[in-house]
């Protein structure tokens, strides 16, 4: 086989898959997190505050994670706030954020230390 045929296979060949990976990550009815990687993946980004004896300061939920951990849904959420409470450490949590998952972006509320959706 000559090489220029080769080659305009190996670019018609790359072009091709470049094609399908983009296509991968466009816009289907949820917008986020088409790619097959992530089609059962649920994230969660939440800003929180705790109160705890008339003080508020804000809570990094991800401290409170495994190292290497970045996947949290709504349970996940709801234990970490479960035990911050019921430690002692904050008296009550609340906050807002977004739940990413392959349904789309869902507001997320926590009130009183509960996840509401």
């Amino acid at each position: 086989m000559p090489t220029c045929v080769l080659t305009a296979a190996h670019i018609t060949a790359t072009l091709a898959l470049a094609a399908w990976m983009i296509t991968g990550f466009t816009r289907l009815p949820g917008r986020w997190l088409r790619w097959k990687m992530f089609c059962r993946a649920t994230f969660t980004i939440v800003h929180l505050t705790g109160t705890k004896d008339g003080r508020t300061t804000p809570v990094n939920i991800y401290d409170h994670l495994s190292p290497g951990s970045f996947i949290l849904g709504p349970p996940q959420l709801q234990a970490i706030l479960n035990h911050l409470t019921r430690s002692g450490r904050y008296d009550r949590i609340d906050g807002h954020g977004r739940l990413l998952s392959a349904r789309g972006e869902q507001p997320l509320e926590v009130k009183d230390s509960h996840v509401v959706l």
